[in-house]
């Protein structure tokens, strides 16, 4: 099973920028975006569907603001949509397909970079979030959650890391949340693979950001670890540039 996750930033403006033609030479077998900043009566759903993929779409209450959505070659056998909390679904941040035993979750942590209440909000989050899924995962004990973390782990996975340490997405507790997270039984099936430097998942639209490959890796597919043994490839994909992030791939053998 081919999973990806991208944080499209806008999937009518990805769309104008041939996202058709990736999604079906790269053919997943499911597809988790994020920030699709749409209504599905915005989105030209027939052209996903003559692509294969039964598609769901779990849009933010406000107009062109966040929101996730799950594309899939298969028929889920259950799509839950949002967490019941109401501070979050009305932001449309969490999104999941059950396929047999296997979750696929498509998630969209906030960014805290607007300023200190964000900031605050996103902390929440994470510990909302964090206890959330471990709940989800005695029901449902094969997770994948795929999306925009907005948060680099360690210094290997942001191209400045003395300059950007008392940025959002790469302050301590955001980092040591994520050192925590993992260590209840979580594997980060890129860096588990893959150990070298400079792969990173978004860059700033400043400054030339990314030809000069001064990004974040701040995009995962997060697996619970009974799911290790299954893990088979791992990639980032730069060359695709329908956003300021690119898309991440996970590939499961069953």
């Amino acid at each position: 099973m081919k999973i990806i996750t991208y944080n499209v930033n806008g999937i009518r403006a990805a769309i104008n920028k041939g996202f058709f033609d990736w999604m079906a030479s790269e053919s997943p077998d499911v597809l988790c975006l994020q920030e699709i900043k749409a209504t599905p009566d915005q989105i030209p759903l027939m052209e996903f569907e003559a692509l294969g993929y039964k598609n769901f779409w779990f849009p933010a209450q406000k107009k062109g603001y966040s929101g996730v959505a799950i594309l899939s070659k298969q028929q889920p056998d259950q799509v839950v949509y949002g967490m019941n909390m109401p501070a979050y679904d009305e932001e449309g941040r969490f999104l999941r397909a059950d396929f047999g035993d296997l979750s696929v979750v498509s998630v969209y942590h906030p960014s805290g970079s607007s300023g200190d209440e964000r900031q605050a909000f996103k902390m929440q989050w994470l510990d909302d979030f964090e206890h959330y899924v471990k709940h989800l995962r005695t029901e449902r004990p094969q997770l994948v959650l795929s999306g925009d973390y907005n948060i680099c782990h360690q210094a290997i996975d942001i191209h400045d890391p003395v300059r950007n340490a008392t940025v959002s997405g790469f302050l301590p507790e955001e980092r040591e949340w994520m050192s925590r997270f993992l260590a209840q039984g979580y594997v980060d099936s890129f860096r588990n693979l893959v150990k070298e430097p400079h792969h990173y998942s978004w860059w700033s639209y400043r400054a030339n950001a990314r030809a000069n490959n001064k990004g974040w890796r701040i995009d995962y597919n997060m697996l619970t670890e009974n799911l290790a043994p299954n893990l088979k490839a791992a990639a980032i994909l730069p060359s695709a540039v329908h956003s300021d992030h690119c898309p991440v791939v996970v590939e499961l053998q069953f």
